[in-house]
C-alpha cells in the first residue's frame, strides 16, 4: 500500500490543528502546503477526497471570540460562518491550481440510513469521474445533536467517507507523528510505531487523549476510524500534517506515520454499513443457546429472544446482546418491534398462528447480520 502505483483513491483528512492558528484563525500558509500535495496528488492520476476538520475553528476565528464556545447554538453558529470562510479558501486556492471542488455536507443520518448512504456514494462517484475534488464536512451547523455526539469527530466521518467511496487509502494527517507505544508528551523514550497490521487491546490501550483545544479527536479516535477503515479494506496512515509533503513523501514509499494494513478480507459493502454505519434502532437481548447459533454463524430464531427494546420497524437495523447485556451482532431485523414481543420465545412453526402471516422464519437472518 505504501507505493503510489497501488493507489488509485485516497481520502486525505484534515483536523482543526492543522488547519489554524491556536487563536482559530484560518493558517493559509498550512492551508495551501495543504492543497498543493491534494493537487499534485490527483495529478498524478490518483483520486482525492478531503475530508476537513476546521467550520467551528473558522468561525472562531472570524467573530473574533477567545475560546470555544461551550453551547450548541453557538457552536452551530460558529459552523455557520466558519463553513463559508473555510469552504472560499479551499476553493479559491484549489482553482488557482486548476482544479475543481465540490462540497458535501453530511449528518450521521445521511450515513445511517440505506437509500441516502446509496445516493451519497453515487453522488461521490460522479463528482470524482467529473475530475472534481470532493470536500467534506460534517454539517455541524443544523444538526440536532450535539456536535461530538454525531459522527463523534471527523476522523470517524473520514473513515465511513472511505468506506462509502472505496478508497485504497485514508491519510489521517494529525499534529503527532502516529501511533506511540505510549505518550510521547510524557516520555521521552516513546517509540513510534510505523506499521499495525491488528488492531489489538495492547494497540487501543496506547490511544492518549485530545490534543489541541480547538480540535475534538485525540488518538482514541484514530484507533477507532482505522477500525472502521480497516473493517473495508481500506489501509490507513496517520500522518504529521506539519511536516513538509508528507502524504508525497508517504506515497513515495518513504517509512513516514503509522500505517494500519487493510485486512485482505473486508467486510463486504452492506455488511460493514450494519457494522459501523447503520444507527441501531432497538435492542434484542438473546439467550445462550441463541448466542452460541450466533457465534456459528446461524441466523436469529425468535425461540432464542427474551426481550425487546424500543420502537422499530421490520428491515430497520438493530443490536443483539447476550444475557450479561454484551453486544454480540448487529443486523437488519426482519420483523418490526411489536411482532418480536409476540413471537419471542416461540418456534418458527408457531409464527403464524401467532402473527397471521410468516414473512421469514428468522428474526434477523445470517445474511444481514454481522458478529461485534
Amino acid at each position: 500500500m505504501e507505493n503510489i502505483n497501488n493507489i488509485k483513491r485516497v481520502v486525505v483528512k484534515v483536523g482543526t490543528s492543522s488547519l489554524t492558528y491556536k487563536n482559530g484563525r484560518l493558517n493559509l500558509r498550512k492551508m495551501e502546503k495543504l492543497v498543493r500535495q491534494l493537487v499534485d496528488i490527483s495529478n498524478a492520476g490518483i483520486e482525492v477526497v478531503l475530508v476537513t476538520s476546521g467550520a467551528v475553528g473558522a468561525g472562531i476565528g472570524v467573530l473574533g471570540l477567545k475560546e470555544k464556545p461551550k453551547t450548541l447554538p453557538e457552536k452551530q453558529a460558529c459552523a455557520a460562518v466558519g463553513q463559508l470562510s473555510l469552504l472560499h479558501m479551499y476553493q479559491k486556492m484549489f482553482s488557482e491550481y486548476g482544479k475543481h471542488t465540490g462540497q458535501v455536507l453530511l449528518t450521521r443520518d445521511d450515513i445511517s440510513d440505506r437509500k441516502r448512504y446509496l445516493n451519497a456514494r453515487n453522488t461521490f462517484f460522479s463528482l470524482l469521474d467529473l475530475g472534481v475534488i470532493p470536500i467534506v464536512n460534517e454539517n455541524d451547523a443544523i444538526a440536532v445533536e450535539e456536535l461530538k455526539l454525531k459522527f463523534g469527530d471527523n476522523d470517524t466521518l473520514s473513515a465511513m467517507v472511505a468506506s462509502l467511496v472505496e478508497a485504497d487509502l485514508l491519510a489521517i494527517l494529525s499534529d503527532i507523528d502516529g501511533l506511540y507505544d505510549s505518550n510521547p508528551n510524557q516520555n521521552p523514550e516513546a517509540k513510534l510505531i510505523p506499521s499495525v497490521h491488528k488492531i489489538t487491546k495492547e494497540i487501543e490501550a496506547m490511544a492518549g487523549g485530545a490534543g489541541s483545544s480547538f480540535g475534538t479527536g485525540g488518538m482514541a479516535t484514530k484507533i477507532k476510524a482505522a477500525k472502521i477503515a480497516t473493517a473495508a479494506g481500506v489501509s490507513m496512515v496517520i500522518l504529521n500534517g506539519a511536516s513538509e509533503d508528507i502524504i508525497n513523501r508517504f506515497l513515495e514509499g518513504e517509512t513516514v506515520g503509522t500505517l494500519f494494513h487493510g485486512t485482505e478480507s473486508p467486510l463486504q459493502s452492506k455488511k460493514h454499513w450494519i457494522a459501523y454505519e447503520a444507527v441501531p434502532h432497538g435492542v434484542l437481548y438473546v439467550d445462550n443457546g441463541a448466542e452460541n447459533a450466533l457465534k456459528n454463524n446461524k441466523s436469529l430464531l425468535p425461540k432464542g429472544i427474551t426481550k425487546v427494546s424500543g420502537v422499530f420497524n421490520d428491515g430497520d437495523p438493530i443490536e443483539i446482546l447476550n444475557e450479561d447485556g454484551q453486544s454480540l451482532a448487529k443486523g437488519l431485523t426482519s420483523y418490526n418491534s411489536f411482532e418480536i414481543k409476540q413471537i419471542m420465545g416461540l418456534e418458527t412453526s408457531e409464527i403464524e398462528g401467532v402473527l397471521g402471516h410468516k414473512d421469514y422464519d428468522v428474526v434477523v437472518h445470517k445474511n444481514n447480520m454481522v458478529l461485534i
